[in-house]
């Protein structure tokens, strides 16, 4: 079983692996990572990992009490969720309540009635995000270069692979991945399962160099689309070599494009209700080092990401550019 989505029925998931499927990465592993409030303590007060201050609550009462010891500005999320759903900043105590009711109302699952727990957590001098993929395969773990990426809402925008980062960065930013999935493995292995498949580690960047861990998604993630311009096997290679037992090295793993280059992935995300149809793909992609992947998705309601463009450049600026100019010129029209 090889869940793709962040919404998973994690019981489900358990049930199958004790009747002796092969779940992806674990069962035990999905249920940890759907929980923030369980991911965050495993990282940071068992495996001892740079974290923001956060307190937990189930309340808004507690919420209050969270969000004065933390300080603020500070974030308040659904501890299940995911993508910006049932986030808000809060500059003061008077964002409170809007904040605990956003929490309730706006997260994934909203519907089901229950009330959700959030984490409150300081609000840090963030200077930018990475994610680091990282593989567990039968050969270990290894992990792919860092990936900078620009958000909007929550949601990925655009990511650029390698991330320009110093080498101290990336020595933070690679022992923190690896120790997390090893971490995380543990687990599934304490269960009789393997624990293989790509992670997506999401890192903060603070304007000081030091790096800080955020959170895990334990699948191929959204940023790493870039890899199918950067790594001759893509984060979902990676990911099917790994769940067939197949050893993973950081040979595997490695950049493809020539040193020095820069990859970058630009989402195209259309609005509208009805069929997606896409046109004037040769005029977007008659610039050289360009591609384009367009999703199996039927339709779309609102609005939905459809497809992804692809460049490679000499630096970030230009790979993004490259990039862009690819979904800013594909036509889509939603009949």
């Amino acid at each position: 079983i090889v869940p793709e989505v962040e919404a998973i029925a994690t019981g489900e998931l358990a049930e199958a692996a004790a009747a002796g499927m092969q779940v992806v990465p674990s069962a035990e592993i999905a249920a940890i990572c759907m929980d923030r409030e369980r991911l965050r303590v495993i990282a940071h007060e068992e495996l001892g990992l740079p974290t923001t201050p956060y307190r937990f609550a189930g309340t808004l009462e507690e919420l209050r009490a969270g969000a004065e010891a933390v300080g603020y500005p500070c974030v308040v999320k659904p501890v299940m969720s995911s993508s910006g759903h049932g986030q808000s900043v809060v500059r003061s105590a008077d964002g409170i309540d809007a904040a605990w009711v956003e929490a309730q109302t706006g997260r994934r699952a909203a519907g089901e009635g229950d009330v959700s727990r959030v984490i409150v957590e300081a609000l840090a001098p963030l200077d930018y995000e990475l994610t680091v993929l990282t593989v567990s395969s039968s050969a270990g773990i290894v992990t792919c270069a860092p990936i900078g990426q620009r958000q909007e809402s929550g949601d990925y925008r655009e990511s650029w692979q390698p991330a320009a980062t110093d080498a101290a960065v990336l020595e933070q930013a690679r022992r923190i991945a690896w120790t997390a999935v090893e971490g995380l493995v543990g687990k599934a292995h304490a269960t009789g399962e393997h624990g293989w498949g790509v992670f997506g580690v999401e890192l903060f960047v603070l304007t000081d160099g030091s790096v800080l861990f955020n959170e895990v998604s334990p699948r191929p993630h959204d940023t790493g689309m870039v890899t199918m311009a950067s790594q001759r096997l893509s984060e979902f290679a990676l990911h099917a070599r790994a769940i067939l037992g197949m050893p993973v090295t950081e040979a595997h793993a490695a950049l493809s494009i020539p040193q020095g280059a820069t990859a970058a992935s630009h989402a195209i995300v259309v609005e509208g209700e009805g069929e997606a149809v896409f046109s004037n793909t040769a005029e977007a992609l008659a610039e050289p080092n360009t591609d384009l992947r367009i999703f199996a998705k039927p339709e779309v309601h609102g609005h939905r990401r459809m497809a992804v463009a692809l460049a490679i450049g000499s630096n970030a600026d230009d790979a993004r550019a490259r990039a862009g100019h690819v979904a800013d010129t594909l036509r889509v029209d939603v009949r």
